[in-house]
């Protein structure tokens, strides 16, 4: 392994470096909405059947204990060397904490909040979407965050099998004993990642407008009289 840095290796293959970021990025966040869309109707069923929720929590965590390197082998017959390889699996992964965040941050929801929105004439549809939810927003964002960050560095171990991505900067640097592109796959790996945390910190602070008015922990939510919740 050579240990001389290479700044020319750098600037010359900008086009590169900035192809294999984007496909990382979009293999990262592909599985978080996907993880996302399913583990909210999930979780709030199992909020509504109890019942539900210990089977679900023990099959996603047996399919989270997969190693992934594993799991891309297996669908390789399924879905070929293809992005969905890496994203299948990523996307059974978020689900393992998403499904568990909704959960806490719905059962998370005062009960005196709840029983005064069923009060003021609330639906309970209504209620999930204005009250719940909104209070549940900081847990669920809490589990996203941990899951785009865990994506953006398993997406590097698709680049074994293949797939592209910044992890193919490591298998190149490995092959030719040359270590550039491992630093700057390391760096790129590390930045994506605290920049994607950064925006959803952000999101959630813009979601939940109420914490920054008065220390209020949960949103306000009026009826035609005036009375809030």
């Amino acid at each position: 392994m050579t240990w001389d840095w290479r700044w020319d290796w750098v600037t010359s293959h900008f086009g590169l470096l900035g192809d294999l970021l984007g496909q990382h990025l979009w293999l990262s966040v592909v599985p978080v909405v996907l993880g996302l869309l399913i583990a909210l109707p999930l979780g709030i069923l199992c909020v509504q059947m109890p019942r539900l929720y210990a089977p679900v929590l023990a099959l996603t965590s047996f399919f989270y204990a997969l190693p992934s390197l594993a799991l891309f082998v297996v669908l390789i017959d399924y879905t070929g060397f293809t992005g969905w390889t890496v994203i299948v699996p990523l996307t059974i992964y978020t689900l393992s904490v998403l499904v568990r965040n909704v959960v806490d941050g719905l059962r998370s929801v005062p009960e005196h909040v709840s029983q005064a929105a069923t009060a003021m004439g609330f639906s309970g549809l209504r209620r999930l979407l204005e009250v719940d939810l909104p209070i549940a927003i900081p847990v669920v964002v809490a589990g996203l965050r941990v899951a785009t960050v865990s994506n953006i560095s398993l997406v590097s171990v698709g680049s074994l099998i293949g797939i592209s991505g910044l992890g193919q900067l490591f298998v190149d640097g490995i092959q030719r004993s040359f270590i550039t592109p491992i630093i700057v796959g390391i760096v790129l790996t590390v930045v994506l990642a605290v920049l994607a945390d950064a925006i959803l910190v952000g999101l959630q602070w813009l979601l939940t407008p109420w914490t920054r008015t008065g220390g209020s922990t949960k949103p306000v939510s009026s009826d035609p009289a005036g009375a809030a919740v």
